[in-house]
């Protein structure tokens, strides 16, 4: 299987050092940051739109990326961003959605268009973040439909950090074991 293919000339494009696991498949215009990793099972589709990850980004076996088109009542369409230091928990849906710096997504929860996680941010697992919302940074959201829970402690604000630190080294492990590193 090819992990990386092309959608109307336009292939996906990887910064140094960026672990893509062999049973992904990402399509289209999908820009890939420094030291980010892309698990196993992951579905990244940059064809009608396109998706920008972050420097220093993990999202985990079997998440589905996705954005929306343009039209005539949305000129723009919603592509996916997703900014630096970000954990993206294992089969997370995000679908053209905005995401900042510094944020954990937690197992299963879905992100819809048009929906802004600002930096700082912990999304509980199985929440799912309606479209057009804003998430405060500094604060832990859960439940479905989300809701606002309390601010981050300090030790969850650094954690959010750590996070993507433990990835960028496990990442590191996997191209070391392919002779890539």
């Amino acid at each position: 299987m090819t992990t990386l293919s092309t959608y109307k000339g336009i292939s996906p494009t990887l910064g140094n050092k960026v672990y893509i696991a062999d049973s992904c498949r990402l399509v289209g215009d999908i820009r890939i940051g420094a030291d980010s990793s892309i698990w196993h099972m992951v579905a990244a589709r940059g064809d009608v739109n396109h998706i920008v990850i972050g420097e220093r980004t993990n999202v985990q076996d079997g998440t589905v990326l996705h954005v929306t088109r343009k039209s005539a009542s949305n000129p723009e369409g919603f592509p996916l961003l997703i900014g630096d230091d970000v954990t993206i928990g294992h089969m997370c849906m995000l679908h053209g959605c905005q995401l900042g710096n510094r944020i954990l997504v937690g197992m299963g929860a879905i992100i819809m268009d048009g929906a802004v996680v600002q930096d700082d941010v912990f999304i509980g697992a199985g929440t799912l973040v309606p479209p057009n919302k804003t998430l405060e940074s500094g604060y832990l959201y859960v439940g479905n439909p989300m809701v606002q829970k309390r601010p981050l402690s300090d030790g969850e604000r650094a954690f959010l950090k750590q996070s993507a630190i433990n990835y960028v080294e496990l990442k590191d492990e996997y191209l070391q074991e392919a002779g890539e590193e």
